[in-house]
């Protein structure tokens, strides 16, 4: 009998595992992925702030309160502080001592610009690595997750970058506009006005990072979500930073996972799957996989984690800016080793 009985919950345990199995069987064959990231993701408590890190603490919360504060919402329907966002964004790079291009095109007869600031190498100067983050906004948002954390993080790694020496290829930083709807995957998206220039001009840009919504972290359990089975793969507590690419930009996934898990001391996961899974081609590196450019996107996961995305109450006091820090300084690690 016991035997019998035994048998009978093998029976039980297949017939409530087979849907499971199933459907991770069916996405393995639908749905190429790589999800095994080279390096050992940080787990456990976090350690303090090292002197280094409580810096740019500082310096991010600086960033964040001046674009999602004191100028606010900034997008199309609020030219001047669009135009602001632009100015500030410039000014603090030059304040880095940078030099800095305005790539202009209009929009309804209304000019607007991504602000482009170069280190150059000094060995392989026409290999060109593009860190770039968008800092419009939403209609009705102020943004400080999206993407005034991004914009953030660009800003204090060019900074940081800039003090060093001369690199081996030449860094771009970018902060482009127009990256949210009405202009999202157009023609009129401050990315892909660049990255369509830089495929005319036959520019070699050999990696992008682009950060997009980096500021929003959970311990909670189930504060985590993902599109389709993706949740049998990854954590369901969103405490992680994300770096997410298309299959062809595999290889720069690998080098970026590897580099920020060298130093970093965070947790992080990769994605590398087809552009047409929800989620991973939405932002400013979309722009640079239509000109055949490997791209990757470095996320707190947005809409996925972030209860207040692409809403009014994405205000500064929503963003961990002690798990900025960590992630800005991990992402400084990335572009130093993208960049050798």
């Amino acid at each position: 009998m016991a035997i019998l009985s035994f048998l009978k919950f093998l029976r039980s345990l297949f017939w409530f595992l087979f849907p499971w199995l199933v459907l991770v069987a069916g996405a393995a064959i639908l749905i190429p992925l790589d999800t095994k990231m080279p390096g050992v993701s940080y787990s456990g408590p976090l350690p303090p702030l090292s002197p280094i890190e409580q810096a740019l603490q500082e310096n991010l919360r600086r960033h964040v309160e001046e674009l999602a504060s004191r100028i606010g919402e900034r997008n199309m329907h609020r030219v001047d502080a669009l135009q602001a966002a632009a100015r500030y964004v410039e000014t603090q790079f030059r304040a880095a001592g940078l030099s800095v291009v305005s790539e202009t095109y209009e929009i309804n007869n209304e000019p607007v610009r991504n602000l482009a600031a170069t280190i150059r190498g000094g060995i392989q100067p026409d290999e060109i690595i593009v860190v770039g983050a968008h800092y419009d906004s939403i209609l009705g948002s102020p943004g400080a997750n999206d993407n005034a954390s991004g914009v953030a993080a660009l800003l204090s790694i060019a900074r940081s970058l800039a003090a060093e020496e001369v690199r081996t290829r030449t860094i771009r930083f970018v902060a482009f506009v127009n990256e949210e709807p009405p202009y999202f995957k157009t023609g009129d998206m401050g990315s892909y006005i660049h990255a369509s220039r830089a495929k005319t001009r036959e520019e070699n840009l050999i990696a992008m990072l682009s950060l997009e919504t980096i500021g929003y972290y959970s311990e909670e359990l189930n504060s985590q979500f993902f599109p389709y089975h993706l949740g049998l793969f990854y954590p369901w507590t969103g405490n992680f930073i994300g770096f997410v690419a298309n299959r062809s930009s595999t290889d720069l996934l690998f080098k970026s996972v590897a580099a920020f898990r060298q130093r970093a001391r965070f947790p992080s996961e990769g994605l590398a799957a087809p552009a047409w899974v929800t989620g991973v081609d939405w932002s400013d590196h979309w722009s640079f996989w239509e000109e055949g450019y490997a791209a990757v996107m470095v996320t707190d996961t947005a809409p996925y984690r972030y209860p207040h995305y692409h809403d009014r109450e994405d205000t500064p006091d929503k963003i961990c800016f002690d798990c900025l820090a960590r992630v800005t300084g991990g992402l400084i690690n990335v572009v130093k080793a993208l960049s050798e």
